[in-house]
């Protein structure tokens, strides 16, 4: 069985920005050469995620964020804010809602995704962090 592993690292603007991953995680398989197998990413920190979408400008950039924010609005009170002297409580339900990983077949030395599925990572924060994803693939 054959292993892989790198990280993307990514800047963001925080606030519900959306970035398409799926590029580079086909690359990643490529680079691999791993034919059949798992890819398994992770986001590092506890107020972004990972899931697949359309990235349809419309609903990237307006129907999540405004999916999100009826959630978990941001105005809202949180525990969290009262214990730490930030404003990110929202963040932190919207991530744990969403989830941090995800794990995807590779077949054929390659993510085998839908026509219009792309896998993005999800940036929930209050201010533009840099974003790590780890990555690894196992398989033959």
């Amino acid at each position: 069985m054959k292993t892989y592993s790198g990280v993307i690292g990514r800047s963001t603007q925080g606030n519900c920005h959306i970035l398409d991953l799926t590029g580079e995680l086909q690359t990643m398989v490529h680079d691999s050469q791993i034919a059949i197998g798992q890819l398994t990413a992770m986001i590092v920190g506890s107020t972004g995620a990972l899931s697949t979408v359309e990235f349809d400008p419309g609903l990237v950039e307006t129907d999540l964020a405004v999916a999100m924010e009826r959630l978990a609005p941001a105005e809202g009170r949180y525990q969290h804010e009262a214990n730490w002297p930030d404003d990110n409580g929202h963040s932190h339900v919207r991530a744990t809602f969403t989830g941090p990983s995800l794990a995807l077949p590779v077949v054929k030395s390659r993510l085998p995704l839908g026509r219009w599925q792309q896998v993005i990572l999800l940036d929930f924060d209050t201010r533009p962090p840099h974003r790590e994803v780890v990555v690894t693939i196992l398989g033959n």
